[in-house]
Parts: C-alpha cells; structure tokens; sequence
C-alpha cells in the first residue's frame, strides 16, 4: 500500500480533514496540491484542480472514484467493500457516487462546520 497516493485540496478544512483520516489510518501517502512534484503532477489530468485522486497500481481515480478507491484499497471501507464491489456492477452507481462527490465539493463550506482541520496552505508555524 506503500505506493498509494491521495491528491487532495490542502486549502480546503473539508479536504483537510478526509487526508488526514487516510493518513492517521492508513499507509496511504497524502499530497496536497501545493506539494506535487513535476513526476506527480504529470500522472494527473489536466484540470487536476478540480477534485481529489487517488494513484495506485498503475491508475489514476478521480472525483468520486478517488475517495471510493482510497477506501478500498486501505482496508477503512471494511465490510462496505463488499458493498462497493456490487455496486459497481450497476451503470448508474457510478454516476450517483460522482454526484455525492460533486454535492460534497459544493458543499465544502456546509460540510467544513462538522468535518474540518486547518488546511496545512492556512497553517502558521506553531499549529499541526
């Protein structure tokens, strides 16, 4: 799992907090935006700005799929694995899972008052 990457907002409270779940819980790698290396940045798509990814195995997982991906293959998904692997069995989960990704992206603000932590791009020295 060493060679698993989340790309993620690290302006964002909301962002903030989801990388730091994966990185206090797993052995997945958390980058944010400001820190991608040229090798990183080349392996994302082009407006990689626009929501999280997720690199693992040869591939890149965005939006939606990026945090589904995380969850899997770092075992936090746990017995919802099962579920998640039957799911994508059905056309339309794929576009439902992309729409409660999108929802959550416009919502950051709302979702940020329940689930946030200092963005590390907003962080003064003496916080962590």
């Amino acid at each position: 799992m060493a060679d698993a990457t989340l790309v993620f907002d690290d302006d964002c409270g909301f962002c903030t907090w989801w990388a730091e779940y994966f990185d206090d819980r797993s052995e997945i790698r958390i980058v944010g935006f400001s820190d991608l290396t040229p090798g990183l940045r080349e392996r994302l798509p082009d407006e990689y700005d626009s929501c999280s990814h997720f690199l693992a195995d040869g591939e890149v997982h965005s939006c939606g799929a990026s945090i589904e991906a995380a969850l899997v293959h770092s075992g936090l998904a746990g017995p919802v694995t099962d579920v998640v692997e039957f799911l994508r069995n059905f056309e339309d989960y794929e576009r439902l899972r992309e729409r409660g990704y999108e929802w959550s992206a416009n919502n950051r603000d709302l979702l940020g008052r329940f689930l946030s932590k200092t963005p590390p791009a907003r962080r003064t020295g003496d916080e962590t």
